[in-house]
């Protein structure tokens, strides 16, 4: 695999910052597995919350959520990466706002459905 171009420039940061960059990174993955998770034991455990149709299109976008959380947050670190390497600013990223109202929506959808289903 070719090493990405910001690698070879500026300088290497300190490591501490690399590490905690890349545990964030790794947060945002286990954020995606989650919602990828939620969604097939949503499709496989609670077959009767909502009609086929609806409860399959909500689990296709949860999972497509999770996918495209984890391409995110890849390229979340390697801007945060380069930013530091070039001893800039962070750069501002809309993904957490994002996820708190794709998460806080899909808390209301799952909610109003499971009373519904009731």
């Amino acid at each position: 695999m070719r090493e990405p171009a910001w690698r070879k420039t500026g300088k290497t940061p300190d490591y501490r910052f690399s590490l905690a960059n890349e545990r964030t990174f790794l947060a945002w993955i286990r954020t995606s597995l989650a919602l990828l998770a939620g969604g097939v034991a949503i499709d496989q455990l609670t077959p009767d919350i909502a009609p086929p149709p609806v409860r399959v299109t909500l689990c296709v976008i949860l999972a497509l959520i999770g996918a495209g959380l984890a391409a995110l947050s890849y390229r979340r670190w390697g801007r945060m990466e380069a930013a530091m390497r070039q001893d800039r600013e962070l750069p501002f990223s809309a993904v957490m706002l994002v996820m708190t109202i794709v998460v806080a929506l899909a808390a209301i959808t799952f909610g109003v459905l499971i009373l519904v289903a009731r």
